[in-house]
């Protein structure tokens, strides 16, 4: 029988080597799974850090200078004729931040707030007010902030209020776990959809949904 006639072999993978391959492929999709856990952990951590700090910008300064950051009179004479005060008026020194978390004016006291304590040395950051970086951003990219009133009509402790915006769902109540009493709705940690005289996220948050997360001190 001629050599080119004789049956061919079909090629074909043997149980161990499927069962080498399917293993790899676990070990990948478990290294992929623990990373992103990681990197969501470390995300989770720079947010919570954003709460804790304020507090220390806010008691370094006024431990520093007797007054409140955005809130001197005294700026000026303080930090450098960089720095920039309020408009003069009954507000101005009165131990009150006025103005929203967020704010986008730039004569309110929790705008002013940021060039305040970096000046100061307290927190990184630009010091220009009108740098396009100069309001400070969280860990997935929302506005950080404080003032002194409530922003949520549920939160009802407190002598300023830090807040954070863009934070999913999921993150919120990891947040809360490691900050508070772990429930979103109640205590000095609250979660809502908008977080300026709107009442806290009612309910599970989605975790997939995005939230302001605030938290009296």
């Amino acid at each position: 029988m001629p050599l080119n006639s004789l049956p061919r072999r079909q090629a074909g993978f043997t149980l161990i080597e499927i069962a080498i391959v399917l293993v790899i492929i676990g070990l990948l999709l478990g290294g992929i799974l623990k990373g992103q856990e990681l990197i969501n952990s470390a995300r989770v951590k720079n947010l919570a850090t954003d709460f804790r700090n304020v507090p220390v910008f806010i008691y370094g300064y006024q431990d520093k200078f007797r007054s409140l950051p955005g809130d001197d009179p005294a700026v000026v004479a303080h930090l450098g004729a960089t720095a920039v005060s309020a408009p003069a008026g009954p507000t101005l020194g009165n131990g009150v931040l006025n103005g929203a978390w967020d704010s986008t004016t730039n004569t309110d006291d929790t705008f002013l707030f940021w060039q305040h304590v970096r000046l100061a040395g307290l927190a990184p950051g630009p010091t220009a007010i009108a740098a396009a970086d100069y309001p400070p951003l969280n860990a997935v990219g929302g506005r950080v902030g404080v003032q002194s009133t409530a922003p949520l009509t549920t939160m009802n402790s407190g002598t300023y209020f830090i807040c954070s915006a863009g934070i999913s769902g999921k993150f919120a109540k990891q947040l809360d776990t490691q900050l508070d009493d772990g429930d979103t709705d109640a205590g000095t940690v609250q979660a809502g959809a908008v977080a300026n005289g709107t009442a806290a996220a009612n309910g599970a948050l989605v975790d997939t949904d995005n939230y302001t997360v605030c938290m009296g001190v």
